[in-house]
């Protein structure tokens, strides 16, 4: 019985591995022209609405960018736990994370329990500052 569950897991790391080496080449393609895209031309500055559209143009572009290195950085990082043979255990517990949420979130680290509970404590850590402003603010 553990051999097919290892044969299993070894299937569900393979698709999980060709799941993050396809994301990762759609993300590294079209470098060529994320680079163009961040350059104005002379014609684009012919007026401060034009001005102010790029711009706006130009951030968008540049926090899409910031995300898409986020998310290759945790591809990387998951293809690196593929070959170690860690991935799919979650890095609070060490327990196995569940397959199901492993198909929906692919570079998730924890496992349901202890992302709720990281969850959880952010909110408080959120409300306590929010708290403090309120109070400083009163004062």
């Amino acid at each position: 019985m553990k051999a097919i569950h290892s044969s299993q897991r070894q299937v569900q790391l393979q698709k999980f591995k060709k799941i993050f080496e396809d994301q990762k080449a759609t993300l590294l393609h079209p470098q060529q022209v994320h680079s163009q895209d961040l350059t104005l031309g002379s014609d684009a500055l012919s007026d401060e609405l034009d001005l102010s559209s790029m711009e706006r143009e130009q951030n968008l572009t540049l926090k899409l960018r910031s995300r898409e290195a986020l998310f290759t950085k945790k591809i990387d990082s998951a293809l690196a736990k593929i070959s170690a043979g860690t991935f799919g255990i979650c890095e609070c517990c060490d327990e196995e994370i569940e397959f199901s949420r492993l198909e929906a979130r692919p570079t998730a680290e924890l496992c349901i329990v202890c992302k709720e509970k990281e969850e959880a404590l952010e909110h408080r850590v959120l409300s306590t500052e929010q708290n403090k402003k309120q109070i400083l603010r009163l004062a």
